[in-house]
């Protein structure tokens, strides 16, 4: 029996207003559930499975995809996704609804082994989700847990240098490619950078990404991403280029090394947060991480620096400076993360260059590219000199 929200009393079935106090009654949405079937358009059919996550926007559920019999994929085995849905209680919510849209635009220009595979956008006007690639790992933020409590001395680093490079890398590959798109994610934290069993990181949550037909206007004092990852211009609500997610990836990779992120603490409330962020200096990784190397306070330093003019200016100089610093060896998954990004626009059709290559031997390319990217991301994280998956 429906219960009215103004005055808790108990009304008919089907009756649009509280006899009591007038409140209009409004019907609970149905939520889908495991067993649900969602049409997905070009593929076939995706069957729901448990819940596996919530967040502010949606719920995640493990699925199954099911490819139709007359398609163009007819005959490919049906495999596990991730079906991220609408939340019921943000139905008929505009805002809620440009911000789903913004992820699915986002995600269906990327195709690039560190970022979570995007299959395809169901909109059928009552339900909207996002299908995409179900990553069997966990997010950064457990292996940083994980390691926080397990490392063998307070003098090591949370997660070891090497194997920090090995998902810092595969992060700042990722980035470098968002952003030859005109894409920025906004909300770079160890939580959407998933950790795949095999050693691959994807990431993930394009939410509040801005893609290029939004511009590069500022936020208006709304200020989009998770407290203690946003940079200071983000905190200020002020205009954002790719140097404010490459400030955010920084942070994770100080997070990776300290265990916690440089201006947050337990006793912090977030205005101290923000306000740290915007006036204290990043607390040297060697004072806290005293088996650091010198040369990595320096390179936090410009990495994190207040004013975005003082920072690295691309993904790829921010990893080529830290690589360099640190004495790591040039692999073929980073040259291929170099090379991936260079043809970023070419393959996801935004421009076509009027030389060669063309736009079909570029896809072919970056094909070739995301298989040998893959394969040496995988024989690293297996290896001693790649920091290994297992401790």
């Amino acid at each position: 029996m429906p219960v009215c929200a103004g005055c808790g009393s108990n009304v008919e079935v089907g009756a649009r207003f509280c006899p009591y106090c007038g409140a209009p009654i409004f019907a609970a949405p149905e939520r889908l559930g495991p067993g649900s079937t969602l049409a997905v358009e070009d593929y076939g059919k995706a069957v729901l499975g448990h819940e596996i996550g919530q967040g502010g926007m949606g719920i995640v559920y493990r699925a199954w995809l099911y490819y139709d019999p007359a398609g163009r994929l007819a005959g490919s085995e049906p495999h596990p996704v991730a079906v991220k849905v609408l939340h019921p209680l943000l139905r008929g919510r505009e805002r809620a609804r440009r911000l789903f849209l913004r992820e699915a635009e986002a995600l269906r220009r990327l195709a690039h082994p560190n970022v979570v595979h995007f299959f395809a956008l169901v909109d059928d006007g009552s339900e909207l989700a996002l299908v995409m690639e179900l990553v069997q790992g966990e997010p950064l933020s457990a292996v940083i847990a994980r390691g926080l409590v397990s490392r063998p001395s307070p003098d090591a680093p949370c997660v070891p240098f090497v194997l920090a490079w090995h998902y810092f890398a595969q992060l700042l590959g990722a980035l470098a490619a968002v952003h030859q798109l005109g894409i920025l994610h906004r909300d770079v934290k160890p939580a959407n950078v998933l950790v795949r069993s095999d050693g691959v990181v994807k990431l993930t949550d394009f939410g509040i990404a801005r893609i290029p037909a939004e511009g590069a206007a500022a936020t208006g004092g709304v200020a989009p991403g998770t407290g203690a990852y946003m940079s200071p211009e983000a905190v200020q609500g002020l205009e954002l280029d790719a140097r404010s997610d490459l400030y955010s990836a920084a942070i994770v990779l100080y997070e990776m090394l300290v265990g916690q992120s440089p201006f947050d603490a337990p006793d912090r409330t977030e205005i101290a947060v923000r306000t740290a962020q915007l006036e204290d200096p990043p607390p040297p990784v060697s004072r806290l991480v005293p088996s650091a190397p010198p040369v990595l306070d320096v390179l936090m330093a410009h990495a994190l620096a207040k004013n975005p003019a003082l920072r690295y200016p691309s993904a790829l100089e921010l990893g080529e400076a830290f690589r360099t610093a640190l004495g790591l060896p040039l692999t073929q998954g980073w040259n291929a993360q170099k090379e991936l990004a260079a043809l970023a626009k070419t393959i996801s059709g935004l421009v076509l260059p009027e030389v060669p290559p063309t736009q079909a031997d570029a896809e072919e390319r970056a094909q070739a590219l995301r298989e040998d990217l893959v394969v040496a991301i995988r024989k690293d994280a297996a290896t001693p000199a790649g920091g290994g998956t297992r401790r």
